[in-house]
């Protein structure tokens, strides 16, 4: 039998080589490179696989009377509502998110609700003593919840104990630091982090408990480990939030049992995380309407309508190349809003530096932000305020045009319902049922300017 020729498997992306080098191709790390045992092809292995029957398996028509799964409600709001209603037994939960962001708070919180519903609950720390996660407890109020704690790595006394107990959730804090005793790697190393990924979904499935598992960010954002643990779970959650602000924003990137980009609301305080029911209030609490370079956007998180507002400064550089900064939005977005300004508006931002902010820390990725950042760049350049009471939304193409953007009804009920008035929307939108809030059709970016700015008009 051929001896097994050594891999090298990279711990930041999970890249793959046949000899160690020091840097990885995949995501440009140094030294994170680790040797593992690659699988033999010799012997039986190296067998077709037409060579062998295997058994066979049923098939079923596509049309079936199939129900849709059962949820369980962990009465906390806007963890329900990200999840798709509340958690499906037998599913597999991965959240992701910055160390101190809130993490471990919010399980434990969601952990002590599930219990209080009346749920078989467990949580299992790799990270912390079982004093200090009882101190956090106190801290929330939780302690007379009925959840069973344990401070253990070791996957398969883990796996012994849940599979005695059949718990309803089980939350596993976090990936990173399970140990799986029949893989030769260290904890945290991607071949760990596959196998008990692997054998905790596996535990999911087959005794229909809910598993969430807590995942650690590589500084680019990313939950750390090879991707295949994303699409071994049925779920993706990623909780983020700026240090500076109170705000935490739970955003669901993956999930099998509902919408993907819907997001949960919550504010950090004292006594822990509290829901934020309507977050667009929030965003727009302290905001200067007389202010120049201030734009709110009518915008939408999954199926969510939230109202954001846009800042930009603009200011005189004494840089060869002026600064270009940028919080909560796409720096190559801006880039590509200031050339087009310049192009097809006339709106020059050469020898100027450039900061635009996304109040609130929420990160906005839609395109149909462009209309408000756009507004806003213009209004700091020219010291103009907008007008007061007004939204925006619609995207610019490189022609300058503004292209019509989805479901313009959800985002101008939620503007009438904050006190809005006004809203600028694309020319080319569909037309929407009558409301209380007066429309401002935009073809371009120069009808932009001498629509918004111009007093005249």
């Amino acid at each position: 039998m051929a001896k097994p020729a050594p891999q090298f498997v990279c711990n930041s992306c999970g890249a793959v080589y046949r000899k160690w080098q020091g840097q990885c191709d995949g995501c440009g790390e140094w030294n994170t490179l680790a040797e593992e045992a690659a699988l033999s092809v010799a012997g039986p292995a190296a067998k077709s696989l037409g060579a062998t029957r295997g058994r066979s398996i049923q098939l079923a028509p596509l049309a079936g009377e199939d129900r849709p799964p059962p949820r369980a409600a962990s009465r906390i709001g806007e963890l329900d509502r990200v999840l798709g209603g509340g958690l499906v037994p037998g599913s597999a939960v991965l959240v992701g998110g910055d160390p101190g962001i809130g993490k471990s708070t919010l399980l434990l919180q969601a952990t002590a609700a599930f219990a209080t519903a009346g749920a078989r609950t467990v949580y299992v720390s790799g990270e912390e003593a079982m004093a200090q996660v009882r101190m956090r407890a106190m801290r929330l109020g939780l302690s007379d919840a009925d959840v069973q704690l344990a401070a253990e790595t070791n996957l398969r006394d883990i796996l012994t104990t849940l599979d005695e107990l059949r718990p309803d959730l089980v939350v596993i804090d976090s990936i990173q630091t399970m140990w799986a005793d029949n893989v030769e790697s260290a904890p945290g190393s991607v071949a760990q982090v596959r196998a008990t990924a692997h054998e905790l979904t596996s535990f999911a499935k087959r005794r229909g408990s809910a598993v969430i598992m807590v995942g650690h960010v590589t500084k680019e954002g990313q939950i750390a480990g090879p991707r295949v643990v994303e699409h071994m779970v049925d779920t993706v959650l990623y909780f983020e939030g700026e240090r500076g602000h109170q705000f935490r924003i739970l955003r669901a990137v993956k999930n099998r049992f509902g919408p993907a980009d819907e997001i949960g609301v919550f504010e950090m305080t004292g006594a822990g995380l509290a829901e934020v029911t309507n977050p667009s209030a929030l965003f727009l609490g302290d905001r200067d309407e007389g202010a120049s370079g201030s734009a709110v956007f009518a915008g939408l998180e999954g199926t969510r309508p939230v109202l954001v507002e846009f800042q930009a400064l603009v200011a005189p550089s004494t840089l060869g190349t002026p600064r270009r900064a940028v919080v909560g939005w796409d720096s190559s977005r801006l880039a590509m809003i200031l050339a087009v300004l310049e192009a097809r508006a006339g709106v020059s931002f050469a020898g100027q530096d450039v900061y635009l902010n996304v109040a609130g820390g929420l990160r906005v990725s839609e395109p149909a932000a462009d209309m408000a950042a756009a507004a806003a760049l213009v209004s700091a350049m020219t010291g103009e305020a907008l007008p007061p009471r007004s939204v925006l939304f619609g995207e610019i193409s490189l022609s300058g045009a503004i292209r019509p953007v989805a479901q313009p009804e959800l985002r101008l009920k939620e503007a009438e319902k904050l006190g809005f008035n006004t809203a600028y929307v694309p020319k080319q939108m569909k037309p929407v049922e009558e409301s209380g809030i007066k429309l401002r059709r935009i073809a371009d970016l120069p009808d932009l300017v001498t629509t918004v700015f111009d007093p005249k008009q």
